[in-house]
C-alpha cells in the first residue's frame, strides 16, 4: 500500500483549502461550495487551529437553529485537530479516520501542513491497488 505522500502526489486537486477562524460560517460555506470540498483547515496566519466540516456546520449551526452569516467558524471548528505524517501508510490512515469517526485528515510534516487526505483519498487508492492485483492475477493465469 501507498504512503499519505504518495497519496497526495496522485490527487488531482492538491491546493490546500483553509479559513481564518474569524471568518463567518457562511464565507466558509460558500469556499466548501465553490472548491466542491469538505473541510477547511482553519489557519490562524501559518498555524493550524482547527478544522471545520460539512458535519461542523450541521451539527452546530443548522440543528441549533444559528445563523451561519453571524457565526464565526471559531465557534464551531474542531479544535482538536488529529494530524498524521506524510510517510504514515494508508492503512494507519483509515484506522486513525474511523477510531476518531473523521473523514479528513491534515498531513503535516515538522509541523508544517503539507496536505489533507480524505476518507476517498484513501479508499481509492485501496480500490486501484486491488485493481492492479487483479490485473496481475488475470496475466499470472493466463501466462
Amino acid at each position: 500500500m501507498h504512503t499519505v505522500q504518495q497519496i497526495l502526489k496522485l490527487k488531482t486537486i492538491s491546493e490546500i483549502w483553509s479559513i481564518a477562524p474569524d471568518a463567518t460560517v457562511y464565507e466558509a460555506i460558500q469556499t466548501l461550495a465553490d472548491k466542491r470540498i469538505g473541510a477547511l483547515l482553519v489557519m490562524d496566519g501559518n498555524r493550524l487551529c482547527g478544522i471545520m466540516s460539512e458535519r461542523d456546520y450541521a451539527r452546530e449551526v443548522i440543528l441549533k437553529g444559528r445563523a451561519s452569516k453571524q457565526t464565526l467558524v471559531s465557534e464551531i471548528m474542531t479544535d482538536e485537530v488529529i494530524t498524521i505524517s506524510s510517510g504514515s501508510g494508508v492503512e494507519e490512515s483509515l484506522a486513525i479516520m474511523t477510531k476518531n469517526r473523521i473523514r479528513h485528515l491534515p498531513v503535516v510534516d515538522d509541523g508544517q501542513i503539507v496536505g489533507i487526505i480524505s476518507m476517498g483519498d484513501l479508499v481509492n487508492d485501496i480500490i486501484n491497488e486491488q485493481k492492479d492485483t487483479i490485473a496481475q492475477l488475470e496475466n499470472y493465469i493466463r501466462g
